[in-house]
């Protein structure tokens, strides 16, 4: 037994031996214009490849640099280099017969740059469907690391099945040609294909490192390859994304103003180039508009969206937005062929609950009065967004029902008109009921058709503007509850009216005599008196809500 054991060692280190002396007598450089050749022919693209090195342990020809060309319809530079290339060889049929058999790739450390062009092709399309480059001629003179010819050698490539193929810590860079946009980069970028075929399925892997911290991971099936475009290539994959921020990614331009941190779980089955993806993404520290300041709470989406990456137009087709207890549904389509990209989209909700709702208001930009807070009671909303996405415009109308703007005393601030002194001042403003029509643009918010309902006040109704400062510019009127014998008696019919100016934060209320007068003025005009009769009872509007002298 010891003595086989021995012989069996022996054995060992001589296949060891060989093994490691078979690179000495093999110069892997002879099978560099035979190997550049046939993966130029396969790609459709000039690939050069550096000094290479035979590892027979491994199985392996290794190169110490790669430069693949890119489409010239979208320039110059490298589709893809690298610093080492590993290529999977058979090694007793290269030692033998020099027959260079592939069975694998492995690139480490690649440098990709995806480009698309303003008719959404990429420069990858037709990748492996052009014209191949001529391939180099069988006797060829390769140099050795040194420089010197090695001389003519007789080197052919027998098979190419390349059964796995891996990429390790890459980067990829994608942008589009003539964009302003900063290019999207995507660091530590790892991809393995096990089992590839042109003509069937295999299974894939994908991970990469998002700007700023960021994460993406994708696995599944993907082939046969279209060899006319690639990006036809059908594909069905789980997605899962973490911590991507929309700006630093590209999804939106930064003009928009619209950011957020968004994670997502999804499928994404890939069909002539229409991508279906469903799933669920959470948003957090949302911003929707300019000015504005980041939600205080996350916001919860299940979607489905088809994306057409050669027409460069997503469908949303469902959008249910979740938070807390509030949904409202997101239906549209965006188009991406221009910068910013344009949007049109409704979204619709019902029987939201208020409090929810409220921590979103920093998000769209919209200030309650100093120290205020809204909560209890529900909302619903119906509205429509079109335009591109950095000059929106958004129409609509809200409601909103069994509210209360707590630590806001509506009531007090309106005092200051002597018609309603008598209004008693209370701690919270409670709405019955609030709704109204509106049309926002950058320009501001124009508000019309308000009707509100306060029961410690009465039925307010008018229509104004708030500035994209928050300036408010209204024009109201209140019937209110405990004056109304008073008003009649003062000759002023369909409410008192009063203006809202000041801003959102801190807004002032003052009696508005110029639309007091003309309201009166219309109504004595259409009465029988003459216009002598006029005079009284403007004096005693004007003494109504400003206080004039009392009567004895």
């Amino acid at each position: 037994m010891r003595r086989i054991a021995t012989i069996l060692g022996i054995v060992v280190i001589l296949v060891v031996l060989i093994a490691l002396a078979i690179p000495v007598f093999v110069n892997a450089n002879q099978f560099r214009p035979a190997l550049e050749a046939k993966l130029s022919q396969s790609l459709g693209r000039e690939v050069k490849v550096g000094n290479l090195s035979l590892s027979v342990l491994s199985g392996s020809v290794a190169a110490d640099q790669l430069s693949i060309s890119d489409d010239p319809a979208f320039g110059t530079n490298p589709f893809v280099r690298a610093q080492n290339l590993k290529v999977g060889v058979e090694v007793w049929p290269l030692i033998t017969s020099r027959k260079l058999s592939i069975n694998g790739i492995a690139i480490d450390k690649p440098e990709i740059e995806l480009v698309q062009n303003a008719a959404g092709v990429w420069n990858f399309s037709r990748l492996g469907a052009s014209s191949p480059p001529k391939p180099a001629p069988r006797a060829a003179l390769a140099p050795d690391r040194s420089g010197a010819d090695v001389g003519v050698i007789d080197t052919e490539i027998s098979d190419v099945k390349i059964s796995d193929l891996k990429i390790t810590d890459g980067r990829v860079t994608m942008r589009r040609l003539g964009s302003k946009a900063k290019p999207v980069v995507m660091d530590g970028v790892g991809m393995e294909v096990k089992n590839f075929s042109e003509g069937s399925s295999f299974p894939f892997t994908l991970a990469a490192a998002l700007p700023p911290g960021g994460s993406l991971k994708m696995n599944g099936n993907a082939g046969p390859i279209n060899a006319e475009d690639a990006i036809d290539t059908p594909f069905d994959a789980k997605l899962s994304v973490g911590n991507l921020d929309a700006v630093a990614w590209g999804i939106v331009d930064p003009s928009t103003d619209i950011s957020g941190m968004v994670s997502m779980d999804a499928t994404a089955k890939s069909q002539g180039g229409v991508v279906a993806i469903n799933g669920k993404l959470k948003a957090e520290q949302l911003k929707l508009a300019k000015g504005a300041t980041p939600a205080k709470r996350p916001v919860d989406v299940d979607f489905a969206v088809t994306d057409d990456l050669k027409k460069l137009i997503a469908d949303v087709r469902r959008a249910d937005i979740h938070t807390g207890s509030a949904t409202a549904t997101l239906t549209g389509t965006i188009r991406s062929q221009t910068e910013p990209a344009t949007l049109q989209a409704k979204l619709a909700g019902s029987n939201m609950p208020v409090t929810d709702l409220a921590a979103l208001l920093p998000a769209l930009d919209i200030v309650l009065p100093r120290g205020a807070s809204i909560e209890g009671g529900t909302a619903q909303v119906n509205v429509i967004s079109q335009g591109p996405l950095n000059a929106l415009v958004t129409t609509g109308t809200v409601g909103f029902e069994n509210t209360r703007l707590a630590n806001y005393d509506l009531a007090g601030k309106m005092k200051v008109i002597e018609a309603l002194s008598a209004i008693k001042a209370e701690p919270h403003t409670t709405i019955q009921t609030l709704s109204a029509s509106f049309k926002n643009s950058p320009a501001g918010t124009a508000v019309d058709n308000v009707q509100l309902v306060v029961p410690s006040i009465g039925q307010m109704a008018g229509a104004g503007t708030i500035s994209p400062s928050h300036a408010l510019d209204f024009r109201m009127r209140v019937n209110v509850n405990a004056a109304a014998a008073t008003l009649a008696s003062a000759g002023l019919k369909g409410g008192i009216p009063f203006s809202i100016t000041g801003t959102s934060e801190d807004p002032s209320f003052r009696p508005d005599i110029k639309g007091a007068v003309q309201q009166e003025l219309e109504n004595l005009t259409k009465g029988a008196g003459p216009a002598s009769g006029i005079a009284g009872p403007a004096s005693g509007i004007i003494d109504s809500l400003f206080g004039g002298k009392k009567k004895k």
